[in-house]
C-alpha cells in the first residue's frame, strides 16, 4: 500500500513539474488573442460567432495570406480550455461558436476598463528576456533587465521610442483600474486637498482622473522626460519631467501607484 501510494505521489509531482515546465504558453496564446484581436471580434459581432467568422475579421496585412484556420483552431481550444472563451456545439451539428467570458472582457482594446495594453507589454521579448537571466542574478547579483539588455528599463525606454510607448500604454491602463478604486475609498482625503502630485505618474491617466472627479485639485504628473514628453494634455494637470530621486514638485499630497 505504502508503495502504491509512493508511486501516486511521485506521478503526481512529475505532473505538476510538466505543467509548471509549459506555464508559458498560457501567456503566449494570451498575448496572440489579444494581437489577433479575437475578443474585439467576437465582440463586435454581438454574440457568438463560428471560427471562420473569426478569421474572416482577422487584418493579415498587405499581401498576407488567409489566417491559417488550423492554427487559430488550437489556440481558441486551448484559451476555451483555460476558460477565457467559451464554445458551443449546436445540437444541429453546425459549427461550433466561440463566446466571451467575464475573463475575455478584460481582452478588449476600446473598453476603459481592459488589460490588453498590459499582456502585450509584458510578454514582450524585451521584458520576458530578464526571465531567463534569474540564476545569473543569484550567482552574481544585479538587476535581471540589466543582465538581459546591458541597462536599466528607463535608459531602454528612453532610446527605444517604440518601447517607450508600449511600456507607457500598459501602465496606464492599469492606472485606470485602480481609479475607481481610489475614487470610491478616499472621498474625504481627496477633498481636502489643493494640490496632488502623482510620482512616477506615466503619461498621466491616474492623476488625471482625479482632478476630474475633483476639480478644486491641482495636479502634477511627474516622472522621467522621455515618460511625460508623451503624454497628452488635461485640464487642470501639469507634466513635470524630472528624477524623483533628486526631488519632486511641492504638493499638499503626493500618490504613488505600484506597477502593478
Amino acid at each position: 500500500m505504502a508503495t502504491i501510494e509512493s508511486d501516486e505521489a511521485a506521478l503526481q509531482g512529475q505532473a505538476e513539474i510538466w505543467r509548471f515546465m509549459f506555464s508559458f504558453a498560457d501567456s503566449m496564446a494570451l498575448k496572440s488573442a489579444v494581437e489577433l484581436r479575437i475578443a474585439d471580434i467576437i465582440h463586435s459581432h454581438g454574440g457568438a460567432i463560428t471560427l471562420s467568422q473569426i478569421a474572416s475579421c482577422i487584418d493579415g496585412g498587405s499581401g498576407a495570406s488567409s489566417p491559417d484556420i488550423t492554427t487559430l483552431a488550437r489556440i481558441m481550444r486551448f484559451l476555451v480550455r483555460r476558460k477565457i472563451f467559451t464554445v458551443h456545439h449546436p445540437a444541429d451539428g453546425g459549427d461550433p461558436v466561440y463566446d466571451l467570458t467575464h475573463s475575455s472582457r478584460w481582452l478588449l482594446h476600446g473598453s476603459e476598463q481592459t488589460l490588453a495594453p498590459m499582456i502585450l507589454m509584458e510578454n514582450h521579448p524585451l521584458l520576458t528576456a530578464p526571465w531567463h537571466c534569474f540564476s545569473r542574478c543569484v550567482k552574481e547579483g544585479g538587476i535581471a533587465f540589466k543582465k538581459a539588455h546591458g541597462r536599466e528599463i528607463w535608459d531602454l525606454a528612453s532610446e527605444n521610442p517604440e518601447f517607450n510607448r508600449l511600456f507607457n500604454d500598459g501602465m496606464a491602463c492599469t492606472a485606470k483600474i485602480v481609479t475607481r478604486a481610489i475614487l470610491s475609498g478616499y472621498k474625504e482625503g481627496l477633498s481636502s486637498i489643493g494640490s496632488l502630485v502623482d510620482v512616477g505618474g506615466g503619461t498621466g491617466s491616474l492623476i488625471s482622473e482625479i482632478v476630474k472627479a475633483y476639480p478644486h485639485i491641482k495636479g502634477f504628473n511627474f516622472d522621467l522626460q522621455h515618460v511625460v514628453s508623451a503624454a497628452p494634455p488635461y485640464d487642470g494637470v501639469c507634466h513635470i519631467g524630472g528624477d524623483m530621486f533628486q526631488a519632486i514638485p511641492n504638493a499638499d499630497a503626493v500618490i504613488m501607484k505600484v506597477r502593478y
